[in-house]
């Protein structure tokens, strides 16, 4: 498996002097890229497309929490990790779903252990294809019958509903994949396919993501505030939010 891509974005260079030898002791990254404002990071991510990023909050240009805002917009599996001296924006890594939040001066230790986190989480999971679903998650719960019209740049295009598995935002646009590998790009919103899609199968587990609750195989803990769920018949997956994880966890009490 390819290392994972970092970008450390930090105005202060002795601090990203400190992150590179961080990482260098951990196998399995690469430092990629270096920002020394907001606005060069989201350049470097646009260049890069790393997979995981450290921002500082308090940066030249464009903060951190905007920065994560906007890094979520191009990828929102991008792996987001605040490293600041202030403690007093958790409430807003939160909001934006943080991997983590590093306050400093932290330990060489505590760093090395979030990357081994996302190591771990990232490996390819043994037997993947004989996981099953929870049988709470497929209970009751039948596919509706119909069609999708959707908006692109060449015109319309039609989509059973029974085939999508996931809606999600990438690269700024609005992306549905289906059964067979089928990916079809819309002009419509998140919030405009949610509300056209059926309540009782499709569910808003994240700002960046929609699942079909008949494919969902398994939930297991990704980052500080946020779970991954696979799904069925896809290589595909989305994050649920802690709050949303509650919420379906009432759903099929």
């Amino acid at each position: 498996m390819d290392d994972l891509k970092v970008l450390l974005a930090d105005d202060e260079e002795a601090m990203r002097s400190v992150m590179r030898m961080i990482i260098r002791k951990v196998e399995g990254f690469t430092v990629a890229g270096e920002a020394a404002d907001g606005e060069e990071a989201l350049a470097q991510v646009e260049k890069l497309s790393p997979d995981v990023v450290f921002l500082d909050v308090e940066m030249p240009k464009i903060n951190g929490i905007d920065c994560a805002r906007a890094i979520q917009d191009i990828n929102p599996r991008t792996i987001i990790i605040f490293a600041t001296a202030f403690d007093g924006y958790m409430s807003d890594a939160f909001e934006v779903y943080a991997f983590d939040y590093l306050v400093k001066p932290f330990k060489v230790e505590r760093v090395i252990q979030t990357l081994e986190r996302i190591r771990d989480r990232r490996a390819p999971q043994e037997n993947d294809e004989e996981a099953e679903a929870p049988k709470a998650l497929t209970a009751n719960r039948k596919p509706v019958d119909g069609r999708l019209m959707l908006r692109n740049r060449d015109g319309v295009c039609f989509v059973d509903l029974n085939d999508i598995l996931l809606v999600q935002r990438e690269e700024r646009a609005t992306v549905l994949y289906t059964k067979d590998d089928g990916r079809f790009v819309t002009g419509d919103s998140l919030g405009e396919m949610e509300e056209r899609l059926p309540k009782d199968v499709f569910f808003r587990c994240h700002k960046s993501y929609i699942v079909n609750l008949n494919h969902i195989r398994d939930i297991t803990p990704y980052g500080r505030w946020t779970y991954v769920v696979r799904l069925k018949d896809t290589k595909h997956d989305a994050l649920i939010t802690h709050d949303k994880y509650e919420e379906l966890e009432q759903m099929f009490r």
